[in-house]
């Protein structure tokens, strides 16, 4: 780092030629296999360029999660197991000059004031970080990664995380624009199911995602406008919140709102959308099955405003009609456990109607018919 020249933007050949250099001279004193003069010079770029020692990881295809708690302390995600890594960091300041460059490339700031951070790599991978003083053993960096091949549903129903009689289901709820909201708990795939699902959506629509943030990857759709929520920094810019986004998206003609994740009031803007036009919309939050996804919905909405509880379940019973909960075995495999109509309100419940369901042998089983189909009968154009 001190024969860089700090004072420019150094090309990734001139700092590769000044790592040659050294190794060069470096041999001249202590004699290094070709391989270890190989390793040697990644090792230093990766340093000096890319994320240190997580690069290798980055690199590895096999590799969907990194934990890293403390310099010391590394470990892997691969095929759903976990196992400690056998490289660690430098220092505790190597560690945070990693976490640093990752915050500052998504304009974010992580300090002792701020000491969490919600970010994104290049190939957009979502990055959370933790310092001083909310981390008492060092930084903690966890990096879950997604597939650079897009997950559809061809391969979801390969893999058995839905059945072929599922994915047709869905995927005419989701041409009939039914809005549909998927749960789970944390690393259960909800994203990945979302994206697989917007293959569904007709082409030529428009649509608008809204993120913490941007890890969706939409594809086929050509009318998309992407928004990504901001938070406030030092130099004196305001935030710009879910909120925010989904007030002002309202405003751009979209055909559907896409919301990455909802985990607070946003509730409240997105059931508004649902219920002034928006239909087909999706969404994912975290819950434990169908039935707690709505305690779930109402809980955040009560967050935006405090409304009587009649109120916010008429609007949860009028906006959204499918929920999908969404499993992780102790494997780690992913699977959908169950597809559930919400087919209205009486006496203060919201009604629900299980329409698929898993059941102890691992089968996704259809338990009952739609009761709402009237989308499903509109005539085309």
């Amino acid at each position: 780092m001190e024969r860089l020249d700090i004072a420019r933007e150094l090309s990734d050949e001139e700092i590769r030629e000044q790592i040659d250099d050294l190794i060069l001279n470096h041999t001249e004193e202590k004699m290094l296999s070709l391989k270890e003069r190989i390793d040697l010079r990644q090792e230093l770029f990766y340093s000096v360029r890319k994320l240190d020692i997580l690069q290798e990881l980055l690199e590895d295809d096999t590799v969907t999660e990194i934990m890293v708690n403390g310099p010391d302390a590394v470990f892997v995600e691969r095929e759903g197991k976990i196992s400690r890594w056998n490289r660690t960091f430098t220092s505790r300041e190597k560690l945070m000059d990693v976490i640093q460059q990752i915050a500052g490339r998504c304009n974010r700031v992580i300090n002792e004031s701020s000491p969490v951070v919600d970010a994104r790599l290049p190939d957009g991978a979502r990055v959370n970080a933790i310092v001083s003083p909310a981390a008492l053993d060092g930084p903690v960096l966890t990096i879950r990664r997604f597939s650079e091949r897009p997950i559809t549903m061809d391969r979801l129903i390969a893999f058995g995380s839905i059945s072929p009689e599922g994915a047709e289901f869905l995927k005419k709820l989701v041409e009939a624009r039914y809005s549909i909201m998927i749960g789970g708990g944390t690393g259960c795939g909800k994203t990945t199911f979302l994206n697989a699902l917007s293959e569904y959506i007709p082409r030529g629509e428009r649509i608008i995602t809204i993120e913490d943030n941007a890890e969706l990857r939409l594809q086929g759709i050509e009318n998309l406008v992407r928004l990504e929520a901001k938070n406030a920094n030092t130099a004196g810019g305001t935030s710009v919140t879910i909120r925010d986004l989904i007030r002002t998206a309202l405003r751009c003609r979209p055909d559907r709102i896409i919301v990455g994740e909802v985990r607070g009031g946003e509730a409240l803007d997105l059931l508004t959308a649902l219920n002034t036009g928006h239909e087909g919309s999706l969404s994912t939050f975290h819950a434990n099955s169908c039935r707690d996804m709505l305690s779930r919905l109402e809980t955040m909405t009560m967050m935006g405003m405090e409304l009587p509880m009649e109120a916010i379940r008429r609007q949860i019973a009028a906006g959204v009609e499918i929920l999908v909960h969404l499993g992780r075995s102790t494997e780690g495999k992913r699977k959908v456990e169950e597809i559930t109509e919400i087919c209205g309100y009486k006496d203060g419940d919201i009604l629900l109607n299980p329409l698929y369901k898993r059941n102890r042998e691992g089968v996704l089983q259809l338990l009952g018919k739609l009761k709402r189909t009237e989308k499903l009968k509109k005539p085309e154009g």
